[in-house]
């Protein structure tokens, strides 16, 4: 039984969220924390950009109109707005493992532990042609399509997740994977903020949105809560990866 933390750090701005992933992967690297599972939300909302996404597809006058953070992750993908919604971040040892072999474990953790919420949670079995779709404007938000393991209910997207290598000489090889869990419906909100050439592209994106994506209380029909949401995630990966999780002392920040 491997030794992990847990840690639940609530919510905060985009910058501190993406800064403690960081942080633990280079502490992970460093051998300074045990492999960690955390948990957390944003507050305000926030867009986040994949690494190499230009910001200009964001309105930014408009998402400072709205209130709303613009951070860039990472990791890469599209942009994300995190609204009502839970974001979960894994930093593990990579262990030899390719990009897909982490993406699928890190997928039935968490569709194990969902299910326990809605038993028809599922993963994606199959694969886009990326380089194609990111040269369409309509790719813009993350969600727009999903990606092999990517967890779904009834082919509908319900986690958006991305990943990043950190490899250095003398430290450890090391996996930042972190991912959107949708709690309701606000993410869509996602395309009044984005910039268009063509302004009847808005429709199309907010029509794959509402196609292409579910939350969790939709697919209940009840309010599912951040803290529901963060007890099963952890079981899930409790039971699907035989962890023992300590809880950490910066779940408290």
């Amino acid at each position: 039984m491997m030794e992990w933390q847990f840690i639940n750090t609530g919510l905060h701005s985009g910058n501190f969220n993406m800064e403690y992933d960081i942080g633990l992967a280079e502490k992970l690297q460093r051998r300074e924390i045990l492999q960690t599972l955390r948990v957390y939300g944003w507050k305000p909302w926030a867009i986040s950009l994949g690494y190499n996404q230009s910001e200009l597809d964001i309105d930014q006058h408009k998402c400072s109109e709205f209130g709303f953070d613009i951070v860039r992750r990472p990791t890469g993908g599209r942009a994300i707005l995190h609204a009502n919604e839970i974001t979960y971040s894994v930093v593990m040892f990579a262990d030899a493992k390719s990009v897909t072999e982490v993406y699928a474990e890190i997928s039935r953790s968490l569709v194990r532990g969902l299910q326990r919420i809605c038993p028809e949670v599922s993963y994606e079995t199959s694969q886009p042609n990326f380089q194609t779709l990111y040269k369409k404007q309509e790719s813009i938000p993350c969600f727009s399509a999903s990606a092999r393991y990517e967890v779904q209910i009834d082919g509908r997207k319900l986690v958006g997740s991305a990943q990043r290598r950190y490899s250095s000489d003398g430290l450890s090889d090391v996996v930042l994977q972190h991912g959107s869990i949708l709690l309701g419906t606000e993410h869509k909100f996602l395309a009044e903020v984005l910039n268009l050439e063509n302004k009847d592209i808005k429709g199309k994106i907010l029509e794959d949105i509402e196609k292409k994506t579910i939350d969790l209380s939709t697919a209940v029909q009840r309010t599912v809560t951040f803290s529901e949401t963060a007890e099963v995630i952890r079981s899930g990966f409790e039971e699907t990866m035989n962890i023992r999780f300590h809880n950490n002392i910066e779940a408290v920040l």
